[in-house]
């Protein structure tokens, strides 16, 4: 198999991305509490947890097109990624520096050249699915070139 060809597609699971997505919302949440526990005055911890929560905001908004966006993931074996989108074409793709895989959970990002951003967490077995395997051997030489 040339290695130009050697790549691993992965579907997102719909039960991490709502995990994900809870979790964002909570980590708002919890943000706001602790800025409410500021020894501000109550004007300032207002515009405080507005600007943290709108920033929130905007980072889910951008993490939920991006899912809505994203039906599979394939990882090139150079290192590239193309992401197949809800017209079910394949977009170019850059991996992002703050991607990582372990052996059986994966962090990936990647932005389109239009802006497009994902972020997906994906999990899977080596030993029960081959495109798992793809990745785990992909890694290890895009992590060796970095």
């Amino acid at each position: 198999m040339s290695s130009n060809t050697y790549s691993a597609c992965l579907t997102p699971d719909p039960w991490l991305r709502k995990i994900v997505m809870y979790s964002g919302h909570v980590l708002c949440a919890a943000g706001c509490a602790l800025l409410l526990g500021l020894p501000f005055d109550f004007g300032w911890l207002l515009l405080l947890c507005a600007g943290w929560a709108a920033s929130c905001w905007r980072q889910l908004l951008l993490l939920q097109r991006g899912h809505a966006n994203c039906h599979v993931l394939r990882v090139r074996a150079d290192g590239g990624i193309e992401v197949c989108n809800c017209d079910l074409e394949w977009v170019s793709a850059v991996l992002q520096r703050d991607s990582v895989v372990f052996a059986k959970l994966a962090w990936i990002r990647a932005r389109s050249e239009s802006g497009q951003r994902y972020a997906e967490l994906l999990s899977g077995d080596a030993r029960a699915c081959p495109d798992w395997r793809r990745l785990q051997v992909i890694w290890r030489h895009i992590g060796a070139a970095a």
